[in-house]
């Protein structure tokens, strides 16, 4: 991550990776993506973690994982990331 996250709505997210609004909103509560800020009711997220983890849940869900599997996968490279100091949040 640079030294300045650049922010990414619902919307952005649904033009850039086209996926519906339901999709993003789905990925949002069960934990895949997360909300770093609000402004004006309207949800931000980190534009690159939201490309690494929607990366990374296309190709898991393209082998047939489930996203319980999928969210664990997520969280436990950001924990090694954490952990080890390369980064995450």
């Amino acid at each position: 991550m640079g030294l300045k996250q650049k922010l990414i709505s619902a919307q952005e997210i649904i033009k850039k990776y086209g996926i519906t609004y339901q999709t993003v909103n789905h990925y949002t509560n069960f934990g895949l993506i997360n909300v770093i800020t609000k402004k004006s009711n309207v949800r931000l997220y980190d534009e690159e973690e939201v490309d690494r983890r929607l990366t990374k849940i296309i190709q898991l869900a393209g082998a047939g994982f489930p996203l319980r599997l999928i969210r664990k996968t997520l969280n436990d490279e950001l924990a090694v990331k954490v952990n080890t100091g390369t980064g995450g949040a």
